[in-house]
């Protein structure tokens, strides 16, 4: 059991480092590509007719998939109103329903989510970027939504079994 969890724990860490890494690499292409099109446009007065989209789908991709990372770390927003209004002795209770509230809700942006992308595809009338059709570029939204909820769903989960050593929330 021991050996399992040890296992786990490397993998889980190294899919940490891998999701960093590939944020990492978003922002450092964003920052290239921004910064090779002011090039493009001062020095030649032209630049490239796919980078203004793309670096939308790059801020999109960026902002989700940091909303995904902070949600792991469990430095996302919170709106810490309700523990100021019950005693600190429901305060992990209520931790663990807000918790639950969340992973609820993204799921139900997963599941919308998959739907607009559904409709993307269906009635996508060949916008492409790159060779991308535009709903492989939203494929953002479902696989961010789904990975909030699954850690909301965690965090849940583990703040029901009492006290961690990461902390009160």
């Amino acid at each position: 059991m021991v050996r399992l969890k040890r296992t786990f724990s490397k993998l889980s860490r190294g899919l940490d480092r891998l999701e960093e890494a590939f944020l990492c690499l978003l922002l450092l292409g964003m920052i290239s590509l921004a910064i090779g099109q002011i090039f493009l446009r001062l020095a030649f007065a032209s630049g490239f007719i796919w980078a203004e989209p793309l670096l939308r789908y790059l801020v999109l991709w960026a902002g989700l998939f940091g909303a995904a990372v902070a949600t792991r770390q469990q430095k996302h927003i919170t709106i810490d109103i309700a523990s100021h209004l019950v005693p600190a002795r429901l305060t992990p209770w209520l931790v663990v329903l807000l918790n639950a509230f969340a992973a609820m809700v993204c799921a139900a942006l997963t599941y919308a989510a998959i739907i607009f992308v559904h409709n993307e595809a269906a009635f996508d009338e060949g916008r492409q970027l790159l060779g991308l059709a535009s709903w492989q570029l939203n494929l953002i939204f479902p696989l961010a939504f789904a990975l909030m909820a699954l850690r909301f769903a965690a965090a849940a989960g583990r703040k029901s079994r009492g006290p961690s050593p990461d902390g009160p929330v």
